[in-house]
């Protein structure tokens, strides 16, 4: 088992990423406890303010990552990020969803601070995270109207891996069944994307958000050594 320090910083970003998008960069939140009495207390609070967000189409952060998606292939109608997902639901009547106080917490974040947002579950995950261009074999269990499915990711695709197979399709559309927190998840880790260069004020707001409510928390940024 893999400690939440160690997984922060095994983690690493292919040389291909920043090659292809130099602006790119990752920010990762793990801690091997929760504070399931904060996260309950503030949740709701959080989640009624993202709820409420003001969804603008032209939003810069949004447009950043549906251009970046092109550049690998992929069209907003097929495929989006998952802040433009969720940004998208708020602004129809399905509205953000609710999955469990965790979840609802990173998606809350997410859309506050318009930035992608993957949570995992550190009991569940093999090794470290990794942001390659796949090959196109690796496996990325997921469900298909309730059957668990494996998948391949696209050839070239940027995804998130593990040692088992691919954690995350698209950089950051859809993540893998295997790895995702549930109600009996108790050591996470976040990971943050960002293409909001030169700052990154996005993703760095929201990494100091989501490490309030993880006692003795690690934290770490990929992507400075490539500026």
């Amino acid at each position: 088992m893999i400690g939440a320090r160690d997984w922060v910083e095994g983690a690493s970003v292919d040389d291909a990423i920043p090659e292809r998008w130099p602006d790119s960069r990752v920010w990762l939140v793990a801690a091997d406890e929760i504070d399931e009495h904060l996260v309950a207390r503030t949740v709701e609070e959080l989640f009624a303010a993202a709820a409420a967000v003001r969804v603008d189409a032209a939003d810069a952060h949004v447009l950043q990552w549906q251009q970046a998606f092109r550049n690998f292939g992929v069209k907003p109608r097929v495929a989006r990020s998952s802040v433009d997902a969720l940004l998208r639901r708020i602004g129809s009547e399905r509205g953000l969803p609710r999955i469990g106080p965790m979840v609802d917490l990173y998606n809350a974040v997410s859309v506050l601070h318009r930035v992608p947002i993957g949570g995992e579950d550190l009991d569940q995950y093999e090794g470290f995270p990794r942001l390659l261009l796949a090959s196109g074999d690796e496996p990325f269990p997921t469900t298909d109207h309730g059957d668990t499915i494996v998948e391949h990711p696209d050839p070239g695709e940027p995804v998130w891996a593990d040692d088992e197979g691919v954690t995350c399709r698209r950089w950051n559309w859809r993540q893998t069944t295997r790895t995702a927190i549930g109600p009996t998840t108790r050591r996470i880790g976040f990971i943050i994307d960002s293409l909001d260069a030169p700052g990154h004020d996005g993703a760095r707001a929201a990494a100091d958000r989501l490490a309030s409510f993880l006692p003795n928390a690690h934290r770490r940024v990929i992507g400075d050594d490539h500026r």
